[in-house]
């Protein structure tokens, strides 16, 4: 039965909840400048050796994709500057940061060094493998998933942010000649709800795997979208997507991803979607030349400690939704630190 339409989405909070958001977005942030600074003593490395990524990493033996998260973090805080490709120490990260320095603070930050998520991003860095959600076990993440426990605990966390920012999502874009709404991986549906509660036309398909689409089921029921938003289960990364939706949405899921699943992502979306389709992708992107914001250069860096993800910047998106075929690119600021980049299947 559909709940009565006083149960729908509650009017937006008075005040803006973003300075939390960031708190804790950005718990993980300080250990990483703790890891690069005591541990792998990467300033000190940086200043006899300017370098592009791959020479960092060669030089330090750690890996591209956690290493990207740690010089996109000091780029956003002003500790290094990007020359081209080459990386380099500004004067703060000079001054403050290389061992040799009167002014190096690697003493002040060493006791810290044994805290337990900087003990974990070392090895991520070292390894390139996820350390577990908030050091979780088991560490894969996908797996933890599959407990329905755990499946329901991390899906209340992601409804409860999106409760703000799934409104703001879907006032920033369009959709007045679009008609159904495929939600990826969506979670509680709560982004798709908050779509089709912004855009009455509008119909939306939770796809989501076993247990999310249970629960998926459950809250979209509750909040009264039942009779607009229907849940089918299915694996993204397994499954074709089902079709008969002229927007994809894509919210708050390709940083949780690197980049060869994230192109097998966007190759099912062109797949599915009809000539002309839109695709809509919700996430924490970073400016195009990775030097921040500094919020998403920080959140990234949870991502990188948990997930086989991290935060991609504008730039990236751009460069691999048109790698799978689509046309069309825009960027748009939401809430939250977060945005929308959106593009259009070719015909």
């Amino acid at each position: 039965m559909t709940a009565p339409a006083a149960q729908r989405l509650p009017a937006l909070p008075a005040s803006d909840p973003t300075p939390v958001y960031r708190h804790r977005d950005g718990l993980y942030a300080p250990d990483l400048v703790t890891a690069g600074l005591v541990s792998l003593d990467v300033f000190t490395w940086l200043d006899r050796h300017p370098t592009d990524l791959d020479g960092l990493c060669a030089g330090l033996g750690i890996h591209r994709r956690p290493a990207d998260v740690m010089i996109t973090l000091y780029a956003a805080m002003g500790l290094v500057e990007r020359d081209g490709a080459t990386i380099r120490l500004t004067a703060l990260g000079r001054e403050h940061f290389v061992a040799d320095s009167p002014y190096s603070l690697r003493a002040y930050y060493a006791s810290f060094r044994e805290r337990p998520v900087c003990r974990d991003l070392v090895e991520v860095l070292k390894t390139d493998k996820p350390a577990g959600w908030a050091s979780t076990k088991p560490n894969d993440w996908l797996t933890a998933m599959l407990d329905p426990a755990f499946a329901a605990g991390f899906t209340a966390a992601m409804d409860s942010r999106g409760l703000y920012l799934g409104p703001a999502a879907a006032r920033a874009v369009d959709l007045s000649d679009r008609h159904a709404l495929l939600d990826i991986a969506g979670g509680s549906g709560i982004y798709a709800c908050a779509f089709v509660d912004a855009h009455p036309h509008l119909t939306a398909t939770v796809f989501e795997r076993p247990p999310v689409d249970a629960v998926a089921t459950r809250a979209v029921a509750a909040r009264g979208f039942d009779d607009r938003v229907r849940v089918t289960d299915g694996d993204m990364l397994r499954d074709p997507l089902p079709g008969g939706h002229d927007v994809h949405l894509i919210s708050n899921v390709l940083h949780d991803w690197d980049l060869p699943a994230v192109d097998r992502i966007l190759a099912a979306s062109f797949a599915a979607l009809p000539p002309g389709g839109l695709l809509v992708i919700h996430d924490a992107h970073l400016d195009a030349d990775k030097t921040g914001p500094l919020p998403v250069a920080a959140y990234s860096v949870m991502l990188m400690h948990g997930t086989e993800g991290r935060c991609y910047s504008v730039a990236e998106m751009f460069e691999h939704t048109a790698a799978a075929g689509f046309v069309d690119q825009a960027f748009v600021q939401t809430a939250g630190d977060r945005s929308l980049v959106t593009a259009r299947r070719s015909a």
